[in-house]
């Protein structure tokens, strides 16, 4: 009973956690994608979304969702048809090794599957994900219940990431990875119209402790604002592999406006992760504001289409 009040008080009390109930339930379905947009960035921000003249960040993020609509990127958030494109691009040397694909979690043959490994949804973020380390601890029907959770989630309605919106459901197997340290350190490196301007390097990703955030440039200064999570307390080191990451990630992200590109430095060997339109769907507050706006004018709008 007590957790049913908590949520009823967090529903009356906070009007983020409200909106996003309401958008569980299906209430804004209705509305078109740019009326959403700004109904939801008003609800985040507590100021209007600017079309005509975005200037940070999240505006333009927003403004790309609307605005900025190729076919090819459907393919290039699917994790499972993005493996090819990746592999014509730079290599099938780069691609984390795949264990299997189906449609319906009852298709999985769990003894199939090595002792350690990563299962995901390859159409959202997050939703359905397992990352087993010890098969026998596994509980395989809990897993099927999160993955047919995962399979169900429209994620294109959440943020109205229209790219999602046509990608074929799928559950994908990928072999489980990690470094010397026992973490996989990700590196996300933010491209501009195949130049990379930044660098996030997440620590203490998938741990029991909290995932932490640095920021560098292309010269490695650490640069100091926060995109949704604290700083490590000790900042990462350059990795030895960097510029060819750097020149990986440019390599992706030619003729595009903007594009995340997701790269993990395992062993001294580098893989693909995956590749981001819409960093936090232009929903993460970043701080200082002034950073928000200093992103934006990174990001070169191209013509509407």
């Amino acid at each position: 009973m007590n957790k049913y009040i908590r949520v009823i008080k967090n529903f009356c009390a906070d009007k983020t956690i409200r909106f996003s109930y309401l958008t569980k339930l299906g209430v804004f379905n209705g509305l078109s994608d740019e009326q959403y947009l700004k109904l939801k960035y008003k609800n985040v921000f507590g100021r209007n979304l600017d079309l005509e003249n975005p200037k940070t960040f999240n505006e333009k993020l927003q403004w790309l969702k609307l605005y900025n609509r190729k076919p090819e990127y459907t393919v290039m958030v699917d994790k499972y048809k993005v493996r090819e494109y990746i592999a014509q691009m730079i290599g099938e040397e780069y691609l984390i090794p795949l264990l299997g694909v189906w449609d319906d979690p009852d298709e999985i043959d769990f003894e199939a599957l090595p002792n350690q490994f990563v299962l995901k949804c390859n159409h959202n973020s997050g939703t359905g994900m397992c990352i087993c380390k010890d098969k026998s601890k596994l509980d395989i029907e809990k897993v099927k219940k999160e993955l047919r959770k995962g399979l169900k989630e429209d994620y294109y309605l959440k943020f109205r990431e229209w790219p999602y919106k046509d990608v074929p459901r799928k559950i994908i197997a990928e072999k489980y990875m990690e470094d010397a340290s026992g973490e996989l350190r990700d590196y996300k490196f933010y491209c501009f119209n195949g130049v990379m301007k930044f660098v996030m390097i997440n620590s203490d990703r998938n741990t029991d402790k909290p995932t932490r955030a640095d920021y560098f440039d292309r010269d490695f200064n650490w640069l100091d604002f926060t995109w949704g999570y604290s700083h490590a307390e000790v900042h990462p080191q350059k990795p030895e592999q960097f510029e060819k990451m750097v020149a990986i990630a440019e390599w992706l992200s030619k003729e595009l406006p903007h594009i995340r590109v997701d790269l993990y430095d395992c062993n001294g060997k580098i893989y693909f992760g995956e590749l981001t339109f819409f960093d936090g769907s232009g929903f993460d507050k970043i701080e200082p504001l002034e950073w928000d706006y200093k992103i934006g004018e990174m990001l070169k709008l191209p013509s509407k289409q």
